[in-house]
């Protein structure tokens, strides 16, 4: 009985590891702020997004009257307009679909995210082929990295010309298994990343492009004032969805802005 009982034990122990391996994935601040203290390899570049934090550093609440940031007070709009939610910043929107089309659906996502990849294998094809080819829905991807190896996946994808940006951002997902650690493994990082073309010299560069590091936390700052906390998180329109979502949902959502009007603009 004593040794069932040791074995249940470390079974017990094995379970909880992984699951805490997968919130990591998904979750919000707190979790990036733990994760971001995982030392880099040997020799691999140092970047905005793979720099150590400091490991006493307090985990960011977006929530939290008074949480600091450099800039002070982080504003989180309560109720934000279309405007507010298509607000673009220093990078181009990475997005496909018509440019008019009449709702459009963001999608704020981590690459080293199991939900993400689901949803990408599962929902997101039926959603191009009955909304997004048919001109009915513009969806756009926003980059919201949790954890320094899916930062540093980042980068390789921002640095692909756009036209393999939806590719890689498959690959990515698809291939988690490959890439996806407690540890920041830039060669397996890469070995991704080439497969849309992307040498090591450009990727090296890409990890050390200030501009590009900037433009990517812009857009991840921009979405905790949207009120974005984990992925993958949603706006349909200027309506904030913080949950994981099947064809169904996601089928009601854009079904409900079409009937309300934006349907015209389908005809036109």
């Amino acid at each position: 009985m004593k040794q069932r009982a040791v074995r249940l034990a470390r079974a017990g122990a094995v379970v909880c590891a992984a699951l805490a391996l997968v919130l990591a994935a998904c979750s919000s601040d707190e979790l990036l702020q733990k994760n971001s203290v995982t030392a880099m390899p040997e020799g691999a570049p140092a970047s905005a997004y793979g720099s150590p934090a400091p490991e006493k550093a307090e985990p960011f609440n977006p929530f939290r009257d008074g949480a600091p940031t450099e800039f002070g007070r982080r504003e989180v709009l309560a109720d934000p307009s279309l405007a507010d939610v298509l607000k673009v910043g220093p990078l181009p929107e990475m997005s496909i679909g018509r440019a008019d089309a009449p709702v459009t659906v963001i999608k704020y996502g981590s690459l080293t995210c199991p939900h993400c990849r689901k949803f990408h294998a599962s929902v997101f094809p039926e959603v191009k082929r009955e909304y997004i080819d048919t001109g009915k829905v513009r969806f756009i991807f926003r980059e919201f990295p949790i954890g320094r190896s899916s930062g540093n996946a980042t980068i390789a994808l921002r640095c692909v010309p756009q036209s393999k940006y939806v590719a890689l951002y498959g690959k990515f997902l698809d291939q988690q298994a490959a890439w996806v650690s407690q540890d920041v493994r830039i060669e397996k990082i890469h070995a991704v990343a080439s497969q849309a073309g992307l040498s090591r010299a450009e990727f090296d560069a890409c990890l050390k492009n200030q501009d590009l590091i900037a433009g990517l936390k812009w857009v991840k700052d921009r979405g905790r004032t949207l009120g974005i906390i984990g992925t993958p998180n949603f706006y349909i329109q200027n309506k904030l969805v913080k949950k994981v979502l099947d064809y169904q949902d996601l089928k009601a959502l854009i079904d409900a802005e079409l009937a309300g009007g934006a349907a015209m603009a389908v005809a036109n």
